[in-house]
C-alpha cells in the first residue's frame, strides 16, 4: 500500500523532498560538507529537524557516518558536494561495505545537461561507486527523490546491510513536483531451515566430540548476541571470534577462547587446529582469520551458517549449511544440539588458563597492552572503543573487555588508517552517554587530524589515547621479521608535537611516558567533560605477539621468545 508519509500533491523541490524522506526515515543526523553541486540540499537544511555535523574532510564525514551506524544499529548518513567531494567519500563507502555496516551516501551532481561534458567537477561517482555499494542510484526527476530516499534505506539495511549511495544532478535538486507515491516494503518472512539440512546439522552435531563455535561479525549485524549466549549456556560449546565478532559473547564466560587468526590468542588458535567440528556463524573463512587456508581445522567438518548465502562455500566448503537470519537458526539448533564433552572442555579450558594474557612487562615504560586493559575496565562495560589501524589496533582486539560487537569499532575489512577519530565523533553523538574512547597511532592520527576541529566546535567529549612510537609499527615489525630488518618508509620521529597541536585546536591535551603515570592519565581521560587528547610514548621496538606469519598454518605462532 503506499506510505502514509506520502504528503499527497505537495508541490516541493528535490532537495526538500530529499529531507523531508529522510525525516520520515527516521534520521536524525547527517555528516557532510557542502559545495556548488549540493548547495540546494544545504538551503532545504535550515528548515528541516536534521542535525548536520560539519566535518572538516569528506572522508571523514562517511567514516563518522559509519561509527554513527555501528554504534547505534540505524543507518549513517553522509553527504557531499560533486567531483572530488564525492571521491572523497569513497574510501569511507568502501569501508562500510567490507564491514556491513548501514549508509546511505547523498552526493551532489553536475545539472543532467551538463552532465557527460567533463563540466567542473563533474566525476561519475555512479560508476565508481559501484564494486563498493550495494546498489547506487542516479535520480532524473524532483517527483522520484523521496521514493528513491526510501527505497535507497530499506536496501541499506535489509538483509546483509551496506551502503547504498544516491547521486543527485543539481537540477533535479531545484525542481519542482509532487512526489510520485511508493510503496513500503513488506518485512520478509523469517527464513526457516530446510528439514534435511536441519537435521543433517543436527546429525553432524550428534557426532561431534570435539565441536567450536567460529563466531564473525554477521553475529552483531544481526544483533543475534542474545541468541548465540543463550546456545552456549545451553550446549557448553567452545567459541573463538574474528576480529568483528568480538563482543558476541561475554569475554568473561568460560567457552571464550579469544580472538583467532594472525593476531589472535594462542588458545584460540590451537583450539581450532585441535576441533572436529567447527560450527561457522556470521563467518567469512578470512584470510586474517584462517592463515593458509588448507590447513585451517584441518580435522574439522564444517556447519556454515550464514544469512547470505554467498559466503557459504565461497571459501571451504561446508559439510552441511543453513542460510537465513542467524537467530533464528541458533533457537533451532539450541533445542536439538547436545552438550560438548567434558574432556574437550577441560581441554580448552586448559589451553585458555596456560595462554592467559600477561601483564608484567620489564622496565618502566608504558605498557600498552596493560594501559588498554585498565582503560577498558575503567571505562566500564557501556563504553565504546574507536581504532584506527596497525599495532594498537590488535592489542586493543587482544586487552580490551569488549562485551557487545557495537562498542568495538573497527575497520577489519578494508584495514582504513584513519577511521578511529572520526568513527569515534559519530558513535559519541549516537550515544552520547557513553563514554567513547578512540585509540590511535601516530601513523593514523595524522590521516584524519582535522576532525579535531570537528570535537571542539561541537564539544562532542570523546577521549582520544594516541600511542606514539615514532614510526608506523605494524609495517616496521614485518620489515623486522621478514624482510631482514630493511627499514623502509616507516620513520616518524620527526612526528609534530600532538600536545601543542591538539591545543591549537582548542583540544585539552596532555602526555605521558612513564607506567607510574598511567593510572593518573586514565582518571584525567574520564573524568573530562569535553574532548580530550592523552599522547603516550612507547618503546618503537614493542611488537605484537603472537603473530601467524604469512603463508604458515595458525599452529605455527611466533611469539616474542621466538
Amino acid at each position: 500500500m503506499d506510505n502514509a508519509g506520502t504528503p499527497g500533491a505537495a508541490v516541493r523541490s528535490g532537495a526538500q523532498w530529499l529531507v523531508s524522506a529522510l525525516e520520515a526515515e527516521g534520521v536524525d543526523t547527517i555528516f557532510g560538507y557542502p559545495g556548488g553541486a549540493i548547495m540546494p540540499v544545504y538551503d532545504a537544511l535550515v528548515d528541516s529537524r536534521l542535525r548536520h555535523i560539519l566535518v572538516r574532510h569528506e572522508q571523514g564525514a562517511a567514516l563518522a557516518a559509519d561509527g554513527y551506524a555501528r554504534a547505534s544499529g540505524r543507518i549513517g548518513v553522509c553527504m557531499a558536494t560533486s567531483g572530488p567531494g564525492a571521491t572523497n567519500l569513497l574510501t569511507g563507502i568502501a569501508n562500510a561495505f567490507m564491514d556491513s555496516v548501514p549508509m546511505l551516501a547523498i552526493t551532489g551532481q553536475v545539472s543532467s545537461a551538463l552532465m557527460g561534458t567533463d563540466a567542473f567537477q563533474e566525476v561519475d561517482i555512479f560508476g565508481m561507486s559501484l564494486p563498493v555499494v550495494k546498489h547506487s542510484f542516479i535520480v532524473r526527476c524532483a517527483a522520484d527523490v523521496a521514493a528513491t530516499v526510501h527505497e535507497a534505506c530499506a536496501i541499506a539495511c535489509s538483509g546483509r546491510p551496506g551502503p547504498v549511495l544516491i547521486d543527485l544532478p543539481k537540477d533535479v535538486q531545484l525542481a519542482r513536483a509532487a512526489a510520485a507515491p511508493w510503496r513500503s516494503r513488506e518485512a520478509s518472512a523469517v527464513h526457516a531451515a530446510g528439514a534435511v539440512n536441519l537435521d543433517a546439522a543436527i546429525s553432524l552435531m550428534s557426532r561431534s566430540a570435539r565441536p567450536l563455535l567460529y563466531v564473525g561479525g554477521g553475529v552483531g549485524i544481526a544483533r543475534a548476541e542474545t541468541a548465540l549466549r543463550d546456545f552456549v549456556a545451553a550446549t557448553a560449546v567452545p567459541v573463538v571470534c574474528t576480529l568483528k565478532g568480538l563482543g558476541a559473547l561475554d569475554p568473561d564466560q568460560p567457552e571464550f577462547m579469544g580472538m583467532l587468526g594472525m593476531h589472535g590468542s594462542p588458545a584460540a588458535n590451537h583450539a581450532v587446529q585441535s576441533c572436529d567440528l567447527l560450527i561457522v556463524l556470521g563467518a567469512r573463512f578470512d584470510d586474517r582469520a584462517t592463515g593458509k587456508l588448507e590447513t585451517f581445522a584441518p580435522g574439522a567438518r564444517v556447519l556454515h551458517i550464514d544469512a547470505d548465502a554467498a559466503e557459504i562455500g565461497k571459501l571451504r566448503g561446508a559439510d552441511v549449511a543453513l542460510g537465513g537470519p542467524l537467530e533464528h537458526m541458533l533457537q533451532l539448533l539450541a533445542q536439538h544440539s547436545p552438550v560438548a564433552t567434558e574432556d574437550w572442555r577441560a581441554h580448552c579450558a586448559s589451553l585458555r588458563s596456560l595462554y592467559a594474557n600477561r601483564y608484567d612487562a620489564p622496565g618502566d615504560d608504558v605498557y600498552a597492552p596493560a594501559l588498554l586493559r585498565d582503560l577498558s575496565r575503567a571505562a566500564g562495560p557501556g563504553s565504546i572503543v574507536a581504532c584506527d589501524v596497525g599495532q594498537h589496533q590488535m592489542w586493543v582486539a587482544q586487552h580490551w573487555r569488549i562485551n557487545a560487537c557495537s562498542r568495538h569499532l573497527t575497520s577489519g575489512g578494508l584495514g582504513t588508517m584513519g577511521y578511529g577519530l572520526p568513527a569515534a565523533l559519530g558513535a559519541q553523538l549516537a550515544c552520547p552517554e557513553a563514554h567513547v574512547i578512540c585509540v590511535s597511532g601516530d601513523g593514523s592520527i595524522m590521516m584524519n587530524l582535522q576532525e579535531l576541529a570537528t570535537a571542539r566546535r561541537y564539544g562532542i567529549p570523546v577521549k582520544i589515547v594516541l600511542l606514539d612510537n615514532g614510526c608506523l609499527g605494524m609495517v616496521r615489525q614485518w620489515q623486522e621479521l621478514f624482510f631482514e630488518q630493511r627499514y623502509s618508509e616507516v620513520d616518524l620521529s620527526d612526528n609534530p608535537d600532538f600536545v601543542a597541536l591538539a591545543a591549537a585546536f582548542g583540544i585539552e591535551a596532555f602526555a605521558i611516558e612513564r607506567r607510574a603515570d598511567v593510572s593518573a592519565a586514565i582518571d584525567r581521560l574520564l573524568a573530562a567533560k569535553g574532548p580530550i587528547l592523552c599522547h603516550v610514548r612507547i618503546d618503537p621496538r614493542a611488537n605484537v605477539w603472537p603473530l601467524v606469519p604469512p603463508g604458515k598454518s595458525n599452529g605455527e605462532m611466533m611469539d616474542s621468545a621466538a
